[in-house]
């Protein structure tokens, strides 16, 4: 390397979604999310995503009418609701430059359609960026991180309806309205893309109500997603000064298993695919080849010209991601897969695997950086990456964990080969800082943080935090600005 440290300014941190982390799912007001009826399934192999996500109509109304949180685990979160300070704290120490969060719609507006939000919600939320400004952690804030109102889903479909997009930028505006002053950094939509791996969590999609019409109307959810994320763009930067805007995709990198040109072809535009969602939002009309698929598949979208003009003119600032693993393609179904972050891929045999069988790819940090720079010249931040793993509890209360200090070091190493080859990335999150419930497995025990809560799947434990030897390690990272990398 030419250069031992990061930019300076680099924005280190963490990230953590509301409804992984805060709990209180009952409390002052909050409604319902659709992360409220997520169930954690104690029976299912823990690397069958698609059975832990399993969606029906009939048991989304039975879990809305539950009254306990027993088998919700995101009901619960890590408690943040009540002990933010002391995590916010822990994370100071650390020293944190930056913090990526996000606003639970349902804690500002219950329904997702009063005319006027929850003022405990808000209360919370300022007390909470008050916190962060005297910490001197900057927030990064996602707007919609698979948190919308359950009572949309229910009524409308979720995304399905054009009606989302008033009551989310309504959300949006109350956000800017109350938090402007603390928040200069905005995503709209948490992984975008996701809506066709996990339609209900993504966009509030059951996809019973949809029926045959589901995969045209997950298209025309993302498209309304589309609109609403250039609306509050155009918002945000009306409303606060100096305010950025980025959007925010899974980067699912995929190479050909082999050089026979099926292979190569597959994979080509599977990445062309991945990268459609940052398209649209960057450069603010959709791909011809995308349009061209659509109606070779008979999928008929309603986009207007109104939507066309507020596409193109409202496009966003930055371009975030979340980069977990790769996976390879290959034309041969025989070829042996693996799970991924919620997608099955074909195992690349020169890659190791976590115990989820998630490959691991620093290398594969790198390449996506160069191509995204390359494709947008814009600056990026790589909002989540990260290993679950199951770590263990030593008698003194201790948590060893080099495992992931090397899964760290291996990927900050290809972030900064990256710069130095003039990518501008400007901020780096680690999902998730904090032990917290995971995303698709309603998991505790898969743990990602440098801080230990002591709390099991079933909600056991006293919620205790405590510092793992990463915790350390990343400390050190912060403090010389990656220069202790080669230490």
């Amino acid at each position: 390397m030419t250069e031992q440290t990061f930019p300076k300014g680099f924005l280190w941190g963490g990230a953590i979604a509301a409804n992984q982390v805060e709990g209180a799912w009952n409390v002052d007001g909050k409604g319902l999310s659709v992360a409220d009826v997520a169930t954690y399934k104690p029976n299912v192999d823990k690397k069958d995503f698609a059975a832990h996500m399993t969606i029906t109509t009939e048991a989304v109304e039975a879990a809305a009418s539950d009254t306990t949180d027993t088998w919700y685990p995101k009901r619960r979160g890590i408690d943040f609701y009540h002990r933010y300070k002391e995590d916010l704290a822990l994370f100071a120490e650390m020293g944190f430059k930056t913090l990526r969060l996000s606003i639970a719609w349902s804690r500002l507006f219950p329904t997702g359609e009063e005319t006027a939000p929850n003022e405990a919600g808000v209360a919370f939320y300022k007390e909470l960026f008050k916190e962060m400004k005297r910490l001197k952690i900057e927030p990064i804030v996602t707007l919609s991180h698979y948190e919308m109102p359950l009572a949309l889903s229910l009524r409308y479909n979720g995304w399905v309806n054009r009606s989302m997009i008033d009551d989310f930028v309504r959300f949006a505006n109350v956000c800017y309205d109350n938090f402007g002053e603390y928040v200069r950094y905005w995503l709209t939509f948490n992984e975008i893309d996701s809506i066709h791996r996990h339609p209900f969590t993504t966009a509030g999609i059951i996809p019973d109500k949809s029926g045959e019409n589901l995969e045209e109307e997950i298209y025309q959810a993302l498209h309304h997603q589309f609109v609403a994320s250039a609306l509050v763009t155009k918002a945000a930067h009306e409303k606060i000064p100096g305010s950025q805007v980025g959007c925010m995709m899974t980067k699912l990198m995929t190479y050909p298993l082999t050089c026979e040109p099926l292979d190569v072809e597959l994979t080509l535009k599977k990445n062309l695919e991945n990268n459609f969602y940052a398209d649209v939002q960057v450069k603010g009309e959709y791909p011809k080849m995308i349009l061209q698929d659509l109606e070779n598949r008979g999928i008929k979208l309603e986009i207007t010209t109104a939507d066309q003009s507020t596409l193109k003119e409202y496009t966003v600032d930055f371009v975030t991601f979340s980069y977990y693993m790769s996976m390879a393609e290959s034309g041969d179904p025989k070829a042996e897969r693996t799970p991924g972050n919620t997608v099955l891929g074909v195992k690349n045999p020169y890659l190791p695997s976590t115990e989820w069988g998630w490959q691991i790819d620093p290398k594969g940090l790198k390449i996506a950086l160069i191509e995204l720079y390359d494709r947008y010249n814009l600056p990026l931040m790589i909002v989540e990456n990260g290993m679950g793993a199951m770590d263990v509890v030593e008698e003194d209360g201790t948590v060893h964990d080099p495992y992931r200090i090397d899964y760290f070091k291996a990927h900050f190493k290809q972030m900064k080969e990256a710069i130095n080859e003039g990518v501008d990335l400007i901020g780096y999150t680690s999902w998730g800082p904090i032990d917290l419930v995971s995303a698709g497995t309603s998991q505790m025990s898969k743990r990602y943080g440098f801080i230990h809560v002591d709390a099991d799947d079933e909600g056991h434990g006293t919620y205790d935090r405590s510092r793992k030897d990463s915790f350390y390690w990343y400390q050190k990272i912060i403090e010389t600005n990656g220069a202790s990398l080669n230490d």
